[in-house]
């Protein structure tokens, strides 16, 4: 498969993974009377920051995986750390600001972050193995 189909289709199902985590998140929310805008702010900006920070992660890796091929396993690595390091501070900045903003539930902005790994291994667990 081509790796920028990869990356889309592993984006696709991350979003997917994303809504459906949000919303039951959400659902709880409002089961508890927790629920306000603050909670939809806050999950919708950890969905959106979670899945920009997993596409440009494959992405970067991706690029890597490239230049590993053509023998550049140095520029490769240089490209994860670097992607890794602007990636985190981005999220790190994104994120306290919206806390600090009062704008969002600090809870719903974290939960998002932890639904990726999940989301991969249910993929995984349901996906057909090709032949």
């Amino acid at each position: 498969m081509d790796s920028r189909k990869f990356v889309l289709r592993q984006t696709l199902l991350i979003a997917i993974g994303q809504a459906v985590g949000v919303g039951v998140m959400l659902g709880i929310f409002a089961l508890l009377d927790r629920f306000d805008y603050t909670v939809v702010l806050g999950g919708l900006v950890g969905a959106l920051v979670a899945l920009l920070n997993f596409f440009f992660m494959a992405v970067s890796l991706t690029l890597a995986s490239d230049r590993a091929v053509q023998q550049d396993v140095k520029g490769g690595k240089g490209l994860v750390r670097s992607s890794y390091a602007i990636r985190t501070i981005v999220m790190f900045a994104v994120l306290i600001l919206c806390a600090k903003s009062g704008h969002c539930n600090v809870i719903s902005l974290a939960v998002p972050l932890l639904l990726v790994q999940p989301t991969l291994l249910i993929a995984e667990f349901f996906r057909k193995k090709e032949a």
